[in-house]
């Protein structure tokens, strides 16, 4: 069996005398997608905000590509092919396709020993292009503000971003939160080909059609603790909605 892409260990974060996330284990392979659920305040946010480098843990360890890592800063978890994308999806809405992908690294002319810097808006119009096809998905322009575009062509540009710059694991927050049925088919259809190229993908949402619809394993929280961790085909919706309001949880006996 390959290598798992991250792996955590025992993770613990306090914040005062709360325990945001205690003792979490957890393995991401190659080429899969793992849905993270639970409730609000269940811990999942935080355990993602440790492995993209927003919190440093109290306790355990975080191994990607199998060295023991640490990430001050979310540049340093990104700069080392970690990748998440926020609801927000961080794009710059009266800037252009090429402007987002290459937003904070524009790509740029110089000249005179570079006194004069100048943007080279053809080479990163063609990586842009170059970075959808792989993807598989068309615009009919890419220098159309991203204001103008769709929910799901939104997320598409995130996703083409993070792509081009060499993401080795996709973290995703909500990725079809607030579309509608044929943008979330689309965006679902991405996270397919990312894991088809390769790429695991720890898709957190509430969405459980969504869950069903990409996602090899499943893992659960439930105030700070993973209670469970399955195959999709293993379970189903109503089993998952037990484990994440706590009736049911595989580290311990639950009263009945």
């Amino acid at each position: 069996m390959s290598q798992p892409v991250l792996s955590i260990r025992n993770l613990v974060k306090r914040f005062g005398g709360l325990t945001a996330v205690n003792d979490v284990s957890l393995d991401i392979n190659p080429g899969e997608v793992v849905a993270l659920l639970g409730d609000n305040g269940a811990g999942k946010s935080t355990l993602i905000k440790c492995v993209s480098g927003v919190h440093l843990p109290d306790e355990g360890e975080i191994r990607f590509e199998g060295k023991p890592v640490s990430f001050p800063k979310p540049i340093d978890a990104r700069s080392a092919g970690i990748e998440t994308i926020y609801q927000d999806l961080a794009l710059a809405n009266n800037l252009d396709v090429p402007a987002n992908i290459f937003l904070g690294r524009e790509v740029k002319h110089r000249y005179l020993g570079g006194l004069i810097n100048t943007l080279n808006d053809k080479l990163m119009l063609t990586e842009a292009e170059q970075s959808l096809a792989t993807l598989d998905i068309q615009f009919p322009s890419l220098t159309q503000p991203i204001e103008s575009l769709s929910g799901g062509q939104r997320q598409a540009v995130a996703i083409a971003r993070a792509i081009y710059w060499k993401a080795r694991l996709m973290i995703m927050d909500e990725p079809t939160n607030n579309l509608g049925v044929p943008e979330q088919q689309k965006v679902l259809e991405l996270i397919r080909r990312l894991r088809d190229q390769g790429v695991p993908v720890i898709l957190i949402t509430h969405t459980m059609p969504d869950v069903f619809a990409v996602a090899d394993r499943i893992v659960v929280m439930h105030r700070g603790r993973k209670v469970t961790e399955k195959r999709t085909g293993d379970t189903n919706a109503s089993e998952l909605v037990q484990y994440m309001v706590g009736a049911l949880d595989d580290g311990r006996e639950v009263a009945a």
